[in-house]
């Protein structure tokens, strides 16, 4: 049997505790402002999340990079040395070109050791749903199933791991090219706000349209419940992981809504990590869990 190692990136946003806990490690992006290109960390070490939203709501442009041929190579080539197999579970690879790098160099590092097996996953998905698939894998690994099998397996439950995104403002979506300009100004001028899934191309689509920051929340949540109890995982088995992007009181409400309409077996909090953060920028908050794709697509 052989040991595999779980390796996700920076917009999985998985902290030290979770990576801890699964024994999952990750490969690092880079953020740049200002002229001043920095690592994308999970744990936040070069700078802090007040940092970074205060830096957006000033008016500065954060821009991202994928993960680095360099980057890849120290992190898989660490595992492959150590004789493990590697599943690395990326970043959508519609939204990263995280994915691509990962299996051209999974292709070099299999040559230069040509022990090790690597696979790359692509989750259809970011942030906690990214994290969902990760922690996944990493249970299969801890049951000792091959490199290939958890891969096969972590690719067939992506489908299922399911993100309900609402921001305060489309002004940074829009900044980061994912909405046009008209509607980011009459989206916030109406107080106008979008409800974000991951669709089956693992793209960023806003489904819905609702006015007011509170209904928006609880729409989130009412939608997200709708997938699980169409799902194969009933609540009572997952835990329902809540982000926010510096804005703790709206994450709060999240979670107080989490309780009172799922009522899962347990809801993890977090902070939206700069990768993701840069692109929805502050204000932004989700839910993620299990559930049915179809209903998350309003199918």
């Amino acid at each position: 049997m052989s040991k595999v190692k779980i390796i996700t990136d920076s917009c999985s946003d998985m902290g030290k505790d979770l990576r801890e806990k699964y024994d999952v490690d990750y490969a690092r992006m880079t953020v740049t402002w200002s002229g001043v290109e920095k690592y994308a960390s999970t744990d936040w070490e070069e700078f802090s999340a007040k940092e970074l939203y205060g830096a957006m709501r000033a008016g500065v442009r954060i821009t991202t990079n994928q993960v680095s041929v360099a980057e890849f190579e120290r992190v898989f080539g660490k595992y492959a040395e150590e004789g493990y197999d590697i599943v690395y579970v990326a970043c959508s690879s519609a939204l990263s070109g995280s994915y691509n790098v990962g299996q051209v160099v999974a292709k070099n590092m299999m040559e230069k050791y040509p022990n090790c097996k690597i696979f790359c996953v692509d989750p259809k998905n970011s942030c906690a749903g990214e994290a969902l698939v990760a922690i996944e894998a990493a249970k299969l690994a801890a049951q000792g199933l091959e490199a290939e099998e958890i891969a096969r397996k972590a690719t067939e439950l992506s489908v299922k791991a399911l993100q309900f995104v609402t921001t305060d403002t489309l002004t940074y979506l829009k900044r980061a090219g994912r909405v046009k300009a008209a509607a980011a100004f009459f989206g916030n001028l109406f107080g106008i706000k979008p409800i974000i899934i991951s669709n089956e191309k693992g793209e960023n689509e806003a489904i819905k349209k609702i006015k007011g920051r509170k209904n928006a929340m609880n729409a989130c949540v009412d939608m997200l419940k709708a997938s699980i109890d169409a799902g194969d995982v009933p609540a009572s088995e997952q835990t329902v992981y809540v982000v926010n992007a510096d804005c703790v009181e709206d994450s709060d409400y999240l979670v107080s809504k989490v309780k009172e309409v799922i009522n899962p077996k347990d809801i993890y909090v977090n902070t939206i990590g700069p990768i993701i953060g840069a692109s929805v920028g502050p204000g932004a908050v989700a839910v993620y869990a299990f559930g049915n794709p179809k209903t998350a697509l309003g199918e």
